[in-house]
């Protein structure tokens, strides 16, 4: 029932800035902005992922929350995972042992957010849209990595529960990783003995047509990035992105040219 990742959501102290950020970095242009109950976001599409950012702009229940949640910095907040039947999912969210909220319904979609302690501290949600977003030629998601400590625990929710893919498991250097997939992109569970009890939404990884281009542009915008080198992956090349990425762990990766 799940046809993939709809978007992520990233919280951020001033949207203009992260805004200009994820433009640069994606080679895209934002949706305008729209303020709804205190808080104030802007999406930007990709060739498969959207980037949904936030910011706390007015007085509200929601803004305060959101102000709460920025005082351990900006970062990576929930996944939204696009569905084709809200309704069903809804009833297997319930079937399943996930707590969830009742469905709410917009004019462009309707959507429901799991609840957060049966999803081991990690914010997700549902969206079934009237109309999918509009995809953008360029880049696109790869993968994003939740850090957990209890790998098994966090497998159980994303494959049994949630009916992901479960495309890879193995452990590299002492630490086990296991890759979901999901649509046209993956979700990738890292085991950190320092998670502490609840996973954590951690890194994001971007599909590039050309690494060396690709760096040169960024470099060129003045993002400080890494020389490329070669991915874990067999045949990829990457390079990572160290700043103004709204505090969140930015990889740039050149696919491999074999099919999986």
């Amino acid at each position: 029932m799940i046809t993939g990742l709809d978007h992520v959501v990233i919280a951020v102290s001033d949207l203009s800035a992260g805004v200009a950020t994820y433009e640069t970095l994606l080679n895209g242009r934002a949706s305008r902005a729209q303020t709804h109950d205190g808080i104030a976001s802007a999406l930007i599409a990709t060739s498969n992922v959207a980037v949904e950012l936030i910011a706390p702009a007015d007085v509200g229940v929601a803004a305060e929350r959101l102000r709460a949640a920025l005082a351990d910095g900006e970062g990576l907040k929930s996944l939204v995972f696009g569905v084709s039947d809200i309704g069903r999912m809804h009833r297997r969210c319930e079937r399943v042992g996930l707590a969830t909220d009742a469905v709410s319904e917009r004019e462009a979609w309707r959507s429901f957010r799991a609840a957060t302690d049966k999803t081991h501290g990690v914010r997700l949600f549902f969206i079934e849209r009237r109309e999918q977003l509009a995809a953008t030629s360029g880049s696109g998601l790869d993968h994003v990595v939740i850090r957990t400590a209890d790998p098994e625990r966090a497998a159980a929710l994303y494959g049994a529960r949630l009916g992901l893919d479960l495309r890879l498991d193995r452990e590299v250097a002492g630490r086990r990783l296991m890759f979901f997939r999901c649509g046209d992109a993956v979700i990738e569970l890292a085991q950190d003995s320092a998670a502490g009890e609840r996973d954590r939404l951690w890194g994001l990884s971007w599909r590039v047509e050309n690494a060396d281009a690709e760096r040169g542009r960024l470099a060129a915008a003045g993002l400080n990035v890494s020389e490329v080198r070669k991915g874990m992956k067999p045949g990829t090349r990457v390079f990572t992105v160290r700043d103004r990425t709204c505090g969140v762990p930015t990889l740039m990766i050149e696919p491999s040219r074999k099919q999986d």
